[in-house]
C-alpha cells in the first residue's frame, strides 16, 4: 500500500498568524478534513504518524515562516479515553498541570476545559498558548464560544480544494486566486481543454484526504458511508440525548438529493414520523457536525420581490453522492442532478478558497419571485458585490447571463462583476463586467 499523500494548507499562513496573535486558536471543520495533520505539522511535527508509515509530502517546505523552536508544541487526543476521562474529572487540573503550549485535539468532547482555559488564559495572556481542534461548529454552540469570547480567534479548515489538490497551495499567488480575478481585474481570454468526464469524477470524489486515499470508487464511496455511520455513534451521541439518531443518515441522504435547492422543512420532514420542529433540531445537529449549511438569500429592502428562503447545501459533493448510491457514470446520466451536484461542488470550493482570502467574504443566492436566480452571490466587507451562475453545459450564450444582470440591477454601482461558470473551453467577455469562464479556473493558470 503506498504511503498517504499530505497536502500543505493554504490556510496554514492564518493558522501561524492567530498563533502569533492570540491565546487560544481553535482549528475547526469536519472530522477527518487534515484538522490534526495541520496542527502537528504546523506545531508538533514530531507527532506526525499515519499508520506507523512515513507521509508522502506534496512541497519541500516548512510552516509558513514558522521556525523550529516554534513547533515544540506537546500534542494530547481527546478521542483518547484515559485523557479524555482525566480531564472531565478535574478541568482545572488538568489545565494547570499542561505544559506551556499544548495542542488539544477534539477539545468539543470536553467542554468542561473551556471555563478552566479562560481562567489560565486571563492568568497569562501570551499568544500561542492553547491551540486547539474541534468538529463541532462552536458558532451554533454558543455555550462554548462565549466562554473564551475575546480570547479565542477561529481558523476554519475544509475537506480540500482542488486549488490545493492541484498542488496550488501558495495564496500569495495573487494571479492563480479567483477571488482576486473576481473582484479584481477581470479574466482574461484563454483556451484551455474542456473537463468532461474529469470534472465528474471530481465532483463524485469530493475532499475528504482519507477518502481521496482510497484507490478505487467503490472504496472511496465506502469510506464515505462509514464516515457518517461513525459521526452517528460517537460524535452525535455526545451532542444529544434523542433516541432516533438512526434517522440522522436517513435524513442526511434526503438532503443530498436536495442538494443547491432552496430550503423547505416540510418536504424533508415528510418521509418521518417525527415532527417539523424534531426534523428541525436534526438540521441544526448535521449542521454543528459540519455535513450540511443553509446559504442565505440575498436581499435588498429596496427589493420586495425576491425569494428570502436559504438553499440548502451538503458541505461535501463526495459525500452527497455516496449517500445517494451515485457514481461518476450515474451522474453524469443524471443531467438534472449533476447540475445541481455542481452548484454544489462548486459553492464549496469558492467556500474553501475564501477561508485564506485576506479579504472577509459572505456567500448567498439570488432569486426572485419569478424563478430568476444567480446561484452564488459574493460579498466582500467593502460591500463590493459579484454573482456566479454554473453551467454544466459545454456552452454559454446571452440568456445564461439574466439572473446576473438581474443582481447587477438590484445591487446597483456595488456590483463588480457577473461570471458564468461552465464546462467549456473557453475564457470570453459577455459585455462590460460579465464573463464565461472554465470551470477549472477555480484552480488552474489560464
Amino acid at each position: 500500500m503506498s504511503n498517504p499523500v499530505f497536502y500543505p494548507r493554504s490556510v496554514e499562513h492564518r493558522l501561524v498568524e492567530a498563533l502569533e496573535d492570540s491565546p487560544v486558536v481553535l482549528i475547526h471543520g469536519p472530522r477527518q478534513c487534515g484538522k490534526t495533520t495541520l496542527a502537528q505539522f504546523t506545531c508538533a511535527p514530531n507527532y506526525l504518524t499515519w499508520r506507523g508509515s512515513h507521509l508522502t509530502w506534496r512541497g519541500n517546505r516548512l510552516a509558513w515562516g514558522y521556525s523550529q523552536e516554534d513547533r515544540d508544541y506537546t500534542y494530547f487526543s481527546f478521542d483518547d479515553p484515559v485523557t479524555r476521562d482525566g480531564a472531565r474529572a478535574d478541568p482545572t487540573g488538568f489545565v494547570a498541570d499542561l505544559p506551556e503550549r499544548v495542542i488539544l485535539d477534539e477539545v468539543q468532547r470536553v467542554p468542561e476545559l473551556f471555563e478552566a482555559i479562560k481562567i489560565s488564559v486571563d492568568r497569562q495572556r501570551a499568544p500561542g498558548r492553547f491551540l486547539l481542534t474541534g468538529s463541532t461548529n462552536v458558532f451554533l454552540v454558543p455555550q462554548l464560544s462565549d466562554s473564551l469570547a475575546g480570547r479565542i480567534q477561529i481558523v476554519p479548515l475544509h475537506p480540500l480544494t482542488q486549488f490545493e489538490l492541484a498542488g496550488r497551495s501558495d495564496p500569495s499567488r495573487l494571479d492563480a486566486d479567483f477571488l482576486n480575478a473576481l473582484f479584481g481585474d477581470g479574466f482574461s481570454m484563454f483556451q484551455c481543454e474542456r473537463l468532461g468526464g474529469q470534472l465528474v469524477e471530481k465532483v463524485v470524489a469530493g475532499g475528504y484526504p482519507a477518502a481521496l486515499d482510497r484507490p478505487t470508487p467503490r472504496r472511496l464511496a465506502n469510506w464515505y458511508r462509514d464516515y457518517v455511520e461513525a459521526l452517528v455513534q460517537r460524535d452525535a451521541r455526545d451532542m444529544t440525548r434523542v433516541r432516533s439518531l438512526d434517522v440522522l443518515p436517513r435524513l442526511l441522504r434526503a438532503a443530498a438529493a436536495q442538494t443547491a435547492q432552496l430550503f423547505n422543512l416540510s418536504t424533508l420532514a415528510s418521509p418521518f414520523e417525527l415532527s417539523r420542529p424534531s426534523i428541525g433540531d436534526y438540521i441544526t445537529l448535521l449542521e454543528r457536525l459540519f455535513l450540511l449549511e443553509r446559504l442565505p438569500a440575498w436581499h435588498s429592502n429596496r427589493l420586495k420581490r425576491l425569494v428570502k428562503s436559504p438553499k440548502l447545501h451538503l458541505t461535501d459533493t463526495g459525500l452527497a453522492a455516496a449517500l445517494l448510491g451515485t457514481d461518476a457514470k450515474a451522474l453524469a446520466a443524471d443531467r438534472s442532478l449533476l447540475g445541481h451536484f455542481l452548484e454544489t461542488f462548486v459553492f464549496q470550493e469558492l467556500r474553501r478558497q475564501a477561508s485564506w482570502h485576506e479579504t472577509p467574504t459572505e456567500f448567498f443566492h439570488f432569486r426572485d419571485k419569478d424563478g430568476v436566480e444567480t446561484d452564488i452571490v459574493i460579498e466582500q466587507a467593502s460591500g463590493a458585490v459579484a454573482g456566479v451562475e454554473i453551467k454544466a453545459a459545454a456552452t454559454v450564450n446571452s440568456i445564461d447571463f439574466r439572473g446576473l444582470r438581474k443582481l447587477e440591477k438590484a445591487v446597483g454601482n456595488r456590483f463588480v462583476r457577473g461570471v458564468v461558470l461552465y464546462d467549456g473551453e473557453t475564457s470570453i467577455p459577455f459585455g462590460d463586467r460579465f464573463h464565461a469562464v472554465p470551470i477549472s479556473r477555480l484552480w488552474r493558470m489560464p
